[in-house]
């Protein structure tokens, strides 16, 4: 570009001492084909709310929080959720019980645990869910070359042959509801021919049918590419799992990068069938892939997203405080603004879609890329005013309001006149404050 017209200068700071993606990992995949492709029906989605997003905590949740979060989830019609990693504390030991004792688990939910390559933690997981007609036990191990060396400490073939020594007590101890999954932790930096070493031999020790499948979960554990990388990963991983019929192939995006979402949907594109996440993203560092989003961009588009957000401001509060930790008010969907127009155009182009909404057989309203009334919010809120509005928003409001119809030669002329008092006030007027200022200005 023109150094005129872009005279930027180098910041500075030592970007040399990070490494492209492509230096740190092999893409194998040349003649990917999920560009071409559509997502035509929701994933199975699995929520991470009780394990992912709990560690992720300050103050974790204890036994009520958590089945308050269960039953949100169950109710939203999750049929596969984490309930936390049995081995790791007393709490997540209890509420797996707790389930077990209460019979909280429909019969249509699957119950997830989460245990890593070590005996006496496998043990204690099988106990945890002894008494649940189904589970899943997941296994997971760090299998990228940095976890290896830094973490483990151990060669490919040491961190292989432990997994397979975990898998073979999982297979051992595992009753007739039990299924398997695998999580090669940091699945995005390990090199690909290794993934399927182990994947493949766990497909077949776990004896994987069509019937009983083995879900192969497939881990952005950190974020360290742009999303077209991961569905390159995905789709190479897809096409070369054997059995792959009796499969699921499961993704786990975090959000280390902000493209936790774009990642998780070019995956389903790429082969995916199962998604890991977390309501409006909580977890660890930037957190889970936020699964509200996921669900409501499927919405969007024409396609079930088989949960139920018919009331998301009831969900936001459970989570809010099931987790005490508030979501953004300009959170995608289920945040307080995020149907709210304040600009002036903004405004004007909503109120006309509004006025005509019903005479389409499709929803086409400017700047709102769902019906708020489909997620359970009013068009109250939808239109606010300020320094920054319109006179399309001060009309509608006194419309909606009040049922005064503002003349279009008076528009224009009361418009100046809210803006003036909002600058004045360095407020947002509410439609009382309207009506009270055109009173004042137009005493007929």
């Amino acid at each position: 570009m023109n150094p005129r017209l872009n005279p930027q200068r180098p910041s500075g700071m030592p970007y040399q001492k990070y490494l492209p993606a492509h230096e740190r990992v092999e893409i194998p995949l040349t003649d990917r084909t999920w560009p071409a492709r559509r997502i035509t029906q929701a994933p199975l989605w699995v929520s991470e709310d009780l394990r992912d997003g709990n560690q992720a905590l300050a103050e974790p949740m204890d036994t009520p929080r958590k089945r308050r979060m269960f039953d949100l989830l169950v109710g939203m019609g999750f049929k596969e959720i984490v309930v936390g990693f049995p081995a790791a504390s007393r709490t997540d030991f209890g509420f797996v019980r707790h389930l077990v004792r209460s019979g909280a688990v429909p019969e249509d939910v699957t119950v997830s645990v989460l245990t890593a390559a070590r005996a006496d933690l496998i043990e204690q997981t099988f106990a945890a869910v002894e008494g649940l007609p189904r589970a899943i036990v997941h296994l997971y191990t760090p299998t990228a070359p940095v976890w290896r060396e830094v973490v483990l400490g151990r060669e490919r073939a040491e961190v292989h042959a432990m997994i397979r020594d975990a898998a073979t007590r999982m297979a051992r101890l595992a009753g007739e509801g039990v299924r398997f999954e695998f999580s090669p932790e940091v699945f995005n930096l390990t090199e690909p021919d290794f993934v399927l070493e182990v994947c493949n031999g766990l497909t077949e020790l776990w004896d994987a049918s069509p019937d009983r499948p083995v879900v192969h979960n497939l881990p952005a554990t950190v974020e360290i590419a742009s999303p077209n990388v991961y569905a390159d990963q995905i789709e190479y991983m897809h096409r070369n799992l054997e059995r792959r019929g009796s499969v699921v192939l499961s993704v786990h995006p975090h959000n280390d990068r902000g493209t936790g979402a774009a990642c998780a949907e070019l995956a389903m594109l790429a082969g995916a069938q199962r998604v890991e996440g977390c309501l409006f993203g909580n977890g660890e560092r930037t957190g889970n892939v936020d699964l509200v989003t996921l669900a409501l961009n499927l919405y969007s588009q024409g396609v079930d997203p088989m949960l139920d957000f018919s009331d998301i401001d009831r969900v936001r509060r459970t989570v809010e405080e099931c987790i005490r930790i508030p979501v953004h008010p300009r959170h995608p969907y289920g945040g307080d603004l995020v149907y709210t127009a304040f600009s002036g155009t903004h405004q004007d182009a909503i109120g006309k879609g509004l006025a005509r909404a019903g005479r389409d057989a499709h929803w086409s309203v400017p700047y709102l890329p769902i019906d708020p009334s489909d997620v359970g919010r009013s068009y109250e809120a939808v239109i606010r005013v300020n320094s920054q509005s319109g006179r399309g928003g001060v009309a509608y409001l006194l419309r909606e309001h009040y049922g005064l119809e503002l003349p279009e030669e008076r528009r224009a002329d009361f418009a100046r006149v809210v803006q003036a008092a909002a600058d004045d006030s360095g407020r947002e007027l509410t439609p009382e404050d309207l009506w009270k200022l055109y009173a004042t200005a137009y005493r007929d």
